[in-house]
């Protein structure tokens, strides 16, 4: 269970100019994040991430720091 970052400042977060995103968009954007972080891991040839950093967790990481952002097709 993830409780930091919380998910309502994601959310918040993951919005934009003031409108915050909903926690189905939240869902979408750290699952397919956190496919992609599991992708890179075994085309490395890793196991796990360094750390014992579960995927999920550092995709909320990367929007916290906002690395990771959500765009609308």
């Amino acid at each position: 269970m993830i409780n930091e970052p919380v998910v309502d400042r994601l959310v918040e977060k993951l919005g934009t100019d003031g409108h915050p995103a909903s926690r189905y968009a939240l869902c979408v954007v750290v699952a397919k994040r956190a496919r992609q972080i599991i992708d890179q891991e075994q085309n490395q040839g890793l196991t796990e991430l360094p750390g014992n950093v579960k995927e999920i967790a550092l995709a909320c990481q990367e929007i916290m720091s906002g690395k990771l952002t959500m765009t609308k097709d």
